[in-house]
């Protein structure tokens, strides 16, 4: 279990950072956590260690974002707005977790039934001094 203290912004991207390079492709990445909590914070960390360019925002309205350009793809996902698992199927979901590339999933707790048995949950606990808290745990 990986747990870590993150007292920044810019540690939980370091921390994402630092995680990416314990990622291979077909791996997915669930981030669990309350709004503001650090999830976004995280994947462009997670980004950047993947060594891509460019440059992460939440697809909370666009549902599903593409990072192609690092060691290996990323695609990043949002469950926030989904109002069913069936809807997550219709944009393309197993299709995209055939693909050789990492997944991350903000909000994954939303839909757990619908992330493979392989999955790395993690959950970011804000606490009373600003800092969070991960833990990874074996399911949501």
């Amino acid at each position: 279990m990986i747990a870590a203290t993150l007292a920044t912004a810019e540690d939980a991207h370091a921390w994402g950072t630092q995680l990416a390079q314990s990622l291979s492709a077909g791996d997915v990445v669930a981030l669990c956590g309350t709004l503001g909590a650090g999830k976004t914070q995280i994947t462009r960390g997670i980004v950047a260690g993947m060594n891509s360019q460019a440059a992460v925002t939440s697809p909370t309205f666009t549902l599903v974002h593409e990072y192609l350009d690092g060691r290996l793809p990323v695609f990043h996902f949002d469950f926030y707005r989904m109002d069913s698992a069936a809807e997550v199927i219709g944009i393309g979901w197993d299709e995209f977790l055939m693909e050789p590339g990492v997944v991350i999933v903000e909000w994954a707790d939303m839909f757990p039934e619908l992330l493979p048995p392989h999955t790395r949950w993690f959950h970011i606990e804000p606490q009373t001094g600003g800092e969070r808290v991960v833990t990874e745990s074996s399911k949501s």
